[in-house]
C-alpha cells in the first residue's frame, strides 16, 4: 500500500503589490548605483592615492640619503636634537649633510645668520663669544674634503671644540666673523652610537 502524501493547502491571499511607477524604479537604481559607487570607489581611490603618496615618499628618502654632500636646507628636528644643533632664527644658506657607520656619526652643518643669531647659537651650545679663538681652525682636513669647505687664511676665522660627556656630541665650530653682522657657522658634530 502506498501512503498518500499530505497535499498542501492554498496560500492564503495576500494584498497585490501595487506596480512600480517608472519614477521610483530610476530613484531605486539610481540609490543603488550610488551605494556601488561608494562602496567600491571610494576605497579605491584611496588607494590609489596611498600608492602615489607612497611612491613620492620612497623618491625623496632615495635622494636625500643618495646625497653625496652638503644638501640646501634645514636639518630636521630630530636631527638638531640628535646633534644638539641649534641652527637659530634667522638663518640663511643653510645646508646639512649626515653621515652615519658603526663608529660615528656626524652631521655637518654650515648656515649664515646675523649677530643676535651667532650669540643664540653660542647660548644655545651653553658657549659664549668670549670662547671662539683668533684663527683657530677646528674643522679637520677630512670632514672639509666630505663638505667642500674652505677656510681660507685670514682675521675673520674664529673656532672653538665643544666636547661633552658621551653620548652628547662633540662639536667642532668654526666661524667666518670676515662681517660681523652677518657672520657664517661651520659646525661638525659628532657621536658614537
Amino acid at each position: 500500500m502506498t501512503a498518500s502524501l499530505p497535499h498542501q493547502g492554498p496560500w492564503p491571499e495576500e494584498p497585490d503589490r501595487p506596480v512600480e511607477d517608472r519614477r521610483h524604479m530610476i530613484r531605486r537604481r539610481a540609490l543603488t548605483l550610488l551605494i556601488i559607487v561608494l562602496l567600491i570607489g571610494i576605497p579605491a581611490g584611496y588607494l590609489v592615492i596611498s600608492a602615489n603618496q607612497s611612491r613620492d615618499s620612497g623618491k625623496d628618502k632615495e635622494a636625500k640619503y643618495s646625497a653625496t654632500g652638503l644638501t640646501e636646507g634645514w636639518p630636521s628636528k630630530l636631527q638638531r636634537r640628535i646633534y644638539q644643533v641649534p641652527v637659530p632664527h634667522p638663518a640663511w644658506h643653510v645646508a646639512y649633510y649626515e653621515t652615519n657607520n658603526w663608529k660615528t656619526s656626524r652631521l655637518y652643518a654650515q648656515f649664515e645668520t646675523n649677530a643676535a643669531g651667532l650669540d643664540a647659537y653660542l647660548t644655545g651650545l651653553g658657549m659664549t663669544r668670549e670662547d671662539l679663538k683668533k684663527g683657530h681652525i677646528t674643522i679637520g682636513a677630512r670632514d672639509r674634503k666630505v663638505t667642500g669647505w674652505k677656510f681660507p687664511g685670514g682675521d675673520g676665522w674664529y673656532g672653538f671644540v665643544h666636547r661633552q660627556k658621551n653620548p652628547a656630541p662633540t662639536h667642532d665650530v668654526v666661524v667666518d666673523l670676515s662681517n660681523p653682522a652677518y657672520p657664517w657657522v661651520y659646525v661638525v658634530s659628532r657621536t658614537v652610537p
